[in-house]
């Protein structure tokens, strides 16, 4: 590819074809007829003399003068970016001063590229295919491609086994290791010599393959006894190869070559007996073959898995190998029901001590059993097989508030490990995605939080460690709607009333399907205007009390039940508080201990007048004295029996019946008895009643 010159190179250019030119001789210089697109398409035009100097291309004159540009009066240059467009023949007229014309031509070639674009560079081949490997070439004019390998030109002939495609590819039928190599991909613009190349590698791959010098070998089992099993492999790139032991590897016991092509076994036991299986391994694939080793000895049992988990409908197989001499039999045996597996046909069989099942059910699953028997004695092994666990059959679902229930008489099969899960799925269109939530074990089987009155499309599945097992039958199930608690229960027949506290017992009969959060009271005067005073209960109250009511007033009381669900509908009475008891009529402790006393007094003031009628003694008798010195007035003598008196002794404000006290005497110092009447006012219907009688 040409480089664009620097304007001093170009300047020096010019200046250099001056000097060259000689008068009378006209020639058009360019750096090479060849330009790239991009590059600067420069022609100098030396006419050798001065005159009228033109440009045409293919014969159409050029005036545009940011091409053309006047150098000196025999001088003139084209100069601009090249273009495919810009190729052809370029003319230079000249009419001199001296009225004579002459002119020169010469052609231009604009080429773009070749460019290889997205060419892959790096290839792989699997040994034996057809392959093609693509060069990819553009460019401006036409671009011819050539195929070379070791700078010898590939042949376009259809007849070889390796050519060059009319459509620039190479073709290599039937690949082999020989062609693997650099090939060199050649882009020229078509007449000229602008060429371009591209390297592109070829690799060939081939899978491995393994070739045994023997099968099966048989050894005597014993501490001097060494034997040598070999593997052979083949492949490109060259493979890795490892070997499968029926026993656990023991550096100390087994030993490998440099290749790992050869296994020697050391001091041969019994337990070497089995299956070697040998893999070759390389980025293509891998390949196996078996060597059997038969080592004579009692009796032993040799299974190739001890547990192995299947998917539904895979096949398993289990392969066993028995040993000891005589050769002893191989039996299977299914532990889950103690049947002997001896079919050699079917689904689950046995043949050469594989055991085989195709299409795993869930009732397979479990523990079988090789037994190894031989006069010598017997021998066991078991292996686990596990699969997920079978359908649910005896299952029943059942609509609830916005969800479904489903309910299991008995867990279905369980694939032979335990049931640890259940997988309930649902979808309201056949034509939707099923929704699914996994239950534990132990958890209620219940899809929740679905539309309520929704028709719903169910299954439930069981899960164990292997995976989820088969669903049950698809079931339709319209869901109910969301219900709210009922409303409470308020017994106004228990309703209590003390003072203006208001106590009344409270119940819930239905929560609604879902547990309560509380109940919310309010309650108001039963009057215009009457604010609500609100409040709310936990979910476990039996009972309502309101306090500091107002006497004389009647009120308004509702109560609601609330779950998540919403509010139940209010239970709601009326209830009056009486009027404030009056002092008279309610009694209080002060009340109480009045009423004591001034009994008390009305006692004492009986018992110290009749002391003072009768025996002059007491305190009024001692006032008495003290007022009026010892003749007391009114006190007057009476007689033994029947006095003036008529029986009664009267006192202030207090009458004695007749009999109650026969005669009040006391002895003055003339030993006279004397009648004392501290009140003449008679006592009241209502204070005789109150006055306790004495008998004398």
């Amino acid at each position: 590819m040409m480089n664009q010159s620097t304007p001093i190179m170009r300047l020096a250019f010019l200046l250099l074809l001056l000097v060259y030119s000689t008068d009378g001789k006209m020639d058009i210089v360019m750096k090479s007829p060849d330009v790239q697109v991009g590059a600067e398409l420069l022609l100098l035009c030396k006419a050798g003399g001065e005159g009228d100097i033109t440009w045409q291309k293919d014969g159409e004159e050029i005036d545009d003068e940011d091409i053309v540009v006047k150098v000196d009066e025999s001088t003139s240059k084209i100069s601009k970016k090249a273009t495919i467009q810009d190729a052809g023949r370029y003319s230079c007229h000249c009419d001199f001063d001296s009225g004579h014309q002459d002119s020169i031509s010469k052609k231009v070639y604009v080429y773009d590229g070749p460019s290889f674009g997205s060419t892959k560079v790096h290839h792989e081949f699997l040994e034996g295919t057809d392959v093609k490997v693509p060069c990819l070439v553009t460019g401006q004019p036409e671009v011819d491609v050539y195929w070379l390998r070791n700078e010898q030109p590939i042949s376009s002939n259809d007849g070889r086994r390796v050519r060059k495609m009319s459509d620039n590819t190479l073709f290599i039928g039937k690949v082999e290791r020989g062609d693997a190599g650099t090939y060199m991909c050649q882009a020229q613009i078509r007449g000229r010599p602008i060429n371009k190349e591209l390297p592109v590698s070829v690799m060939v791959n081939a899978p491995p393959t393994v070739h045994l010098k023997e099968e099966e070998k048989k050894v005597i089992a014993g501490p001097e006894t060494n034997v040598s099993l070999y593997c052979l492999a083949d492949g490109l790139p060259k493979p890795y190869i490892n070997w499968t032991l029926p026993v656990a590897f023991d550096p100390s016991h087994h030993h490998f070559n440099s290749d790992r092509s050869q296994l020697t076994i050391q001091s041969v036991v019994r337990a070497d007996y089995g299956e070697y299986v040998c893999t070759a391994t390389n980025k293509i694939s891998e390949n196996s073959a078996t060597i059997m080793l038969h080592v004579f000895e009692a009796p032993g049992v040799f299974v190739s898995v001890d547990k192995v988990n299947v998917s539904g409908g895979e096949g398993v197989s289990v392969s066993c190998n028995v040993s000891g001499h005589p050769q002893p039999e191989l039996h299977w045996l299914n532990k889950q029901n103690g049947q002997t597996l001896d079919a050699t046909s079917g689904r689950v069989r046995v043949i050469d001590g594989v055991l085989a099942i195709d299409e795993v059910v869930p009732s397979d699953g479990g523990l079988y059993s090789c037994v190894a028997v031989s006069p010598s004695g017997n021998a066991s092994r078991d292996s686990a097989i596990y699969t997920v666990p079978g359908p649910p059959h005896y299952l029943s679902a059942s609509p609830g508030p916005a969800s479904v229930f489903f309910s299991l008489k008995t867990l279905p099969i369980s694939g032979g490990t335990p049931i640890t899960s259940f997988v309930l799925q649902w979808k309201q269109d056949t034509a939707e995605q099923w929704e699914h939530v996994i239950i534990p074990l132990s958890g209620a089987l219940a899809v929740t939080k679905l539309k309520p009155y929704t028709l719903y499309q169910v299954r439930l599945a069981a899960m164990n460690m292997v995976g989820q097992g088969h669903f049950s039958v698809t079931e339709s199930v319209r869901t109910n709607g969301i219900r709210e608690p009922d409303s409470p229960v308020v017994s106004t027949d228990e309703m209590k009333i003390e003072g203006n506290s208001f106590s009344v017992p409270l119940k819930q009969k239905d929560e609604g399907g879902s547990p309560l959060q509380h109940f919310s009271v309010r309650y108001r005067q039963d009057k215009e205007g009457s604010e609500w005073t609100e409040m709310q209960l936990q979910s476990d109250a039996d009972s309502i009390t309101l306090q500091d009511l107002t006497f004389g007033s009647g009120y308004e009381l509702e109560i609601t039940a609330v779950n998540t669900n919403g509010s139940s509908v209010p239970a709601t009475f009326n209830f009056t508080i009486a009027e404030k008891p009056v002092s008279g009529t309610s009694m209080t402790k002060g009340s109480v201990v009045g009423i004591v006393m001034l009994i008390f007094l009305v006692i004492f003031l009986v018992v110290d007048a009749t002391c003072c009628y009768r025996n002059r003694c007491g305190l009024l008798n001692a006032i008495a004295v003290k007022v009026f010195g010892k003749n007391v007035p009114g006190l007057k003598m009476v007689e033994d029996g029947e006095g003036t008196t008529k029986g009664e002794v009267k006192l202030k404000g207090i009458a004695t019946p007749r009999g109650s006290i026969q005669q009040a005497q006391t002895l003055s110092k003339e030993g006279q008895l004397t009648e004392v009447t501290c009140d003449k006012a008679p006592l009241t219907k209502h204070e005789k009643t109150h006055i306790p009688t004495h008998d004398a």
